[in-house]
């Protein structure tokens, strides 16, 4: 158990690594690819050439006799919501982090691209059951307490269950968000909260992999472990064959992650625990940008 002062410690030293990073490698890109996406009623006016026609109040006009359009301004509050999973299989890391670290820091860079912005933050905390959900809020103190969950929390469930989590966030956001949904995705089917929370939110998963888990070392004879059931079986690496099955089997899965994102219209980001996470975010601050300027 780490004591206060060095979590405090911790949660500093993150915050300035990665407000480092927002400054230097997103700055503006945060606020352009996901501010303005909903728009709210402001009032009604008197037409005037050149607005558009779809934008008549027809019910006022009726009423009144004359033309009249409905103005809308662009909402400029975001809430962003931080789904992460916390499962054992997050503990799993062969290089320097962990993937439950890696997706710890990511999710901790969006929480404060958010307060930079004066955005709300919420994060639901996940294993095979929902293990913490904080209600969205604003302020530095309140993105920290996030943050520190985030990092510290000792979740009591092993297994990895993201629908239920979906299914929690259906429940409670009623207005729409931007939703980072942050696994390595070891799940049973979750298609169908994916399909619900798509079509109210704007999501985007970030899938978590660690090169370890991509192919076995030809080490002979070991005894593998899964960390969210506790099974054990003996395999030996020396069979080529055997090496080929355990890639093709784990392989195939997220190389498919993103097509089946896209499926439900939902924009995805693969991270590895071995490389820099910062250009693949870059990539996709600048995809999404231009398909937001060419449709």
């Amino acid at each position: 158990m780490e004591s206060a002062r060095d979590i405090l410690k911790k949660i500093r030293q993150l915050e300035l690594k990665t407000r480092g990073m927002i400054d230097a490698a997103f700055s503006g890109q945060y606020r352009s690819v996901f501010k303005g996406r909903g728009m709210n009623f402001e009032e009604v006016r008197e037409y005037q050439p050149g607005d558009e026609v779809r934008a008549i109040d027809w019910n006022v006009t009726a009423r009144t006799g004359d033309a009249y359009i409905k103005k809308f301004t662009e909402e400029r509050e975001l809430t962003v919501m931080l789904v992460v999973d916390v499962s054992a299989s997050g503990e799993f890391g062969s290089v320097n982090l962990s993937k439950r670290e890696l997706a710890a820091e990511v999710a901790c860079l969006f929480a404060f691209s958010a307060i930079r912005n004066n955005d709300k933050v919420g994060c639901i905390l996940f294993s095979d059951h929902v293990e913490l959900m904080v209600p969205p809020a604003k302020g530095r103190a309140h993105a920290l307490r996030i943050i520190r969950e985030i990092l510290f929390f000792e979740p009591k469930g092993r297994g990895t269950n993201v629908a239920c989590a979906l299914e929690a966030m259906n429940r409670v956001l009623s207005r729409r968000a931007v939703v980072f949904l942050v696994s390595d995705f070891q799940a049973a089917d979750f298609s169908k909260p994916m399909n619900v929370a798509a079509r109210r939110h704007d999501m985007v998963a970030i899938p978590v992999v660690d090169p370890g888990e991509l192919e076995l070392p030809d080490v002979g004879r070991v005894v593998l472990e899964d960390a969210e059931t506790g099974e054990r079986m003996v395999i030996n690496t020396s069979d080529r064959r055997t090496r080929l099955r355990f890639a093709e089997n784990i392989g195939g899965p997220l190389e498919q992650w993103p097509a089946y994102f896209r499926r439900y219209g939902v924009e995805s980001i693969t991270l590895r625990t071995d490389q820099d996470y910062v250009p693949a975010l870059r990539r996709f601050f600048k995809q999404r940008t231009s398909r937001l300027l060419h449709g």
